[in-house]
């Protein structure tokens, strides 16, 4: 396990400020997610977490040392999904050992048995053993996610980033994926920080909530400090009737925010 420190971190883009004098710590093993509008930040946050880009001040740390580049054990999972259509789940999910194998060998699949076993024990981990042989292309949008999920575990991450990785999927896909990620970061003690637009996802499946608002961080707090008002203070005038997506049997989910 590892653990995160931000310390003071402003990112800007010519003009643009994303974000602003950033500070927290994220402990071995918990799990947040990260909350705020489309803009507010997130995506850079945790593209600063992983390395892809740095910070204009301020640093990030993962167990004191500074992350300037991206490291094998910090793991992305993009909305995206990134994967490969033509190549089977396993196949998808054995790219995870890229950083321990080299290029050649991996085209032809050339991984040890240990790697090979770790693929399959990662594709069980997010339900999908059963479909290992079946072509990324032909599954669905949340079983393409769940593939991605099962590459960043053979990777074999102290840390799991997760950028907005339910934002293209059905609400009940995206409790599924999510029901997942919960699962295997338990499984393992991952430190993970997930970032969603849908309110009442992140209240089902958080602990703590770390809210953004114009690059700012304007809350870091549990769940049982995570009310109405909390949710008015990240999110302002905007309509949020979209970030509280219905449940796999069609009820909406809003109580859960006003405990």
């Amino acid at each position: 396990m590892s653990n995160i420190s931000v310390e003071g971190v402003t990112k800007e883009f010519g003009d643009t400020v994303a974000l602003r004098d950033v500070s927290f710590t994220v402990p071995d093993g918990e799990f947040v997610i990260v909350l705020g509008v489309s803009g507010s930040g997130k995506s850079t946050l945790l593209r600063c977490m992983n390395g892809l880009t740095s910070p204009t001040d301020g640093e990030i740390r993962v167990d004191g040392t500074p992350v300037d580049s991206p490291r094998k054990d910090i793991a992305m999972i993009f909305q995206q999904h990134n994967i490969i259509g033509q190549m089977s789940a396993y196949s998808n999910a054995l790219t995870g050992s890229l950083s321990r194998t080299d290029f050649l060998r991996s085209v032809f699949q050339l991984q040890s048995d240990e790697e090979k076993h770790r693929a399959l024990e990662a594709l069980d981990t997010v339900g999908l053993l059963g479909e290992s042989q079946k072509r990324a292309r032909q599954m669905s949008g949340g079983q393409q996610q769940r593939v991605g999920i099962a590459r960043a575990l053979v990777q074999q991450p102290n840390i799991l980033l997760a950028d907005e990785p339910v934002a293209s999927l059905d609400p009940g896909s995206s409790q599924q994926v999510m029901r997942y990620l919960r699962q295997a970061a338990a499984e393992r003690g991952l430190t993970t920080v997930i970032s969603l637009h849908q309110v009442n996802l992140a209240r089902k499946f958080g602990e703590r909530f770390i809210g953004l608002r114009d690059g700012e961080l304007v809350f870091d707090g549990y769940r049982d400090e995570f009310t109405m008002d909390v949710i008015d203070r990240i999110y302002g005038d905007i309509d949020t009737e979209g970030m509280f997506e219905a449940d796999s049997d069609g009820d909406a989910d809003e109580q859960v925010v006003s405990e």
